[in-house]
């Protein structure tokens, strides 16, 4: 089982998330909450094409922090 770092973003209406270790791996919902499905379901759709095509599936490197700032 592997666990991949995905970025999460406001859009304005919606959420939008990337994978940064599955360039071209993302996609947008309404809810934080049906973006992480979607990211979930989306990632195991991506990784299956590239092994589909041959495609060396790279292993997850990238991590996220939060960093607290004075404001």
């Amino acid at each position: 089982m592997a666990e991949y770092t995905i970025i999460i973003e406001y859009a304005g209406t919606n959420f939008a998330a990337y994978v940064p270790d599955l360039p071209g791996c993302v996609g947008a919902a309404d809810t934080i909450e049906e973006l992480e499905e979607l990211m979930r379901e989306s990632i195991e759709f991506h990784i299956e094409g590239m092994l589909l095509n041959g495609e060396e599936v790279p292993a997850p490197h990238s991590r996220a922090s939060s960093i607290r700032i004075a404001s």
